[in-house]
């Protein structure tokens, strides 16, 4: 039996106890009043692609930790390495799958060069917002169509923060038609950058401490990070002045805790347990701190750093459009894993969307604009 027939069969929950990674295993007794818990000490190191300037997303890896700590009594614990201080903010899934950490916090579309599916758990180009994109993993089938690809990796992996919403991304000069597009050199990953290499940029994918640096020295005229409080902190506004909406390429995005397979079924169930409920408690966290967080962000870079906000005209977001179906059509054709997760997931948003449209974007419509 391979590791993929194994994650379907007995389930990412359903893996026993045994050696611990990390740990001796020795199993600890602790009274706290209302009768005992158990359970052996549990030491893992995770690497993450995010700078702690990136203050969200890595604190989304430290909620995690602590939560864990809290849920099993301090027994099971995991030092969060920010990126590059273990492996480049870009090598995450590598750290994991070779071993060298037993868990990453990353985004699964950095990783499209292993297979280009796992773009399914961050964001697909003119995708699901982020509550369709929650609904997805956790309801319609997503997490588990996508820890078959994991398996083959000697993986698995849990939903772990979520961005909503995305920005355009930062322009030297604006871009109006397609032909202002043509040979733009942008920071753009994940199945964006195969689309708008497709519209004529010249796509460089960078980790979070390599953007600005590219960016101020003139390596790339474009980037696009996640939002005004993420983009702000990094200080894009100080080179580029032109931010546009809307992020076509990543309406809710979610980032993933990669996990080594064998370290994972190492795990008692209860610990299991503490780290998918310490991973919805970060994709709460992450939500809602974005969502108070950005207004106030966008205001200032707007009224304060002298900014304009631009939205994308209708000629390049129906070129994007209609290259981004091509796209997936084509992907989906050529590789069957592809062509599984794409099934899924496009049923789900081709039910989804019509509803959205109808009384959620009606009042969005009316009264989003009211203040």
């Amino acid at each position: 039996m391979n590791r993929r027939d194994f994650v379907r069969k007995a389930g990412l929950g359903a893996a026993g106890t045994g050696v611990l990674a990390g740990c001796g295993g020795t199993e600890t007794q602790d009274g706290n009043g209302d009768g005992v818990v158990s359970g052996p000490r549990v030491s893992w190191r995770m690497a993450t692609s995010f700078p702690t300037s990136v203050e969200i997303l890595h604190g989304a890896a430290v909620l995690v930790a602590d939560r864990v700590a809290a849920l099993t009594g301090g027994r099971f614990t995991i030092r969060v390495f920010p990126a590059g201080e273990i492996v480049p903010a870009l090598q995450v899934m590598d750290a994991v799958e070779s071993g060298t950490v037993h868990a990453g916090h990353t985004s699964d579309y950095y990783y499209i060069g292993k297979h280009p599916a796992l773009a399914f758990g961050t964001a697909v180009p003119f995708g699901l917002n982020a509550r369709q994109q929650t609904a997805w993993l956790h309801q319609g089938g997503g997490v588990e169509l996508l820890r078959g690809i994991y398996a083959d990796f000697g993986m698995t992996a849990i939903p772990c923060a979520q961005t909503g919403a995305q920005f355009g991304g930062w322009f030297r000069n604006p871009v109006e038609t397609l032909a202002d597009l043509e040979g733009v050199r942008m920071r753009i990953p994940g199945l964006a950058g195969e689309i708008m290499a497709r519209l004529g940029v010249q796509v460089q994918v960078l980790g979070a401490p390599d953007v600005y640096p590219a960016l101020e020295r003139g390596v790339i005229d474009a980037v696009e990070w996640v939002g005004p409080f993420d983009d702000e902190k990094l200080g894009f506004h100080e080179i580029a002045k032109n931010y546009y909406i809307p992020g076509w390429w990543e309406p809710g995005p979610s980032t993933s805790l990669q996990i080594g397979l064998d370290a994972w079924n190492d795990l008692p169930p209860s610990y299991q347990a503490a780290l998918e409920s310490a991973c919805n408690d970060a994709t709460l966290m992450s939500m809602g701190r974005y969502d108070v967080e950005n207004p106030k962000a966008l205001a200032r870079l707007i009224n304060e750093h002298g900014v304009t906000l631009r939205r994308f005209s209708d000629e390049i977001l129906e070129a994007a459009w209609t290259e981004s179906e091509a796209y997936l059509e084509e992907q989906a054709a050529a590789n069957e894993d592809f062509q599984r997760i794409y099934t899924s997931w496009k049923e789900f948003r081709d039910e989804s969307f019509p509803y959205f449209a109808g009384n959620e974007l009606m009042y969005s419509a009316f009264a989003f604009p009211k203040t």
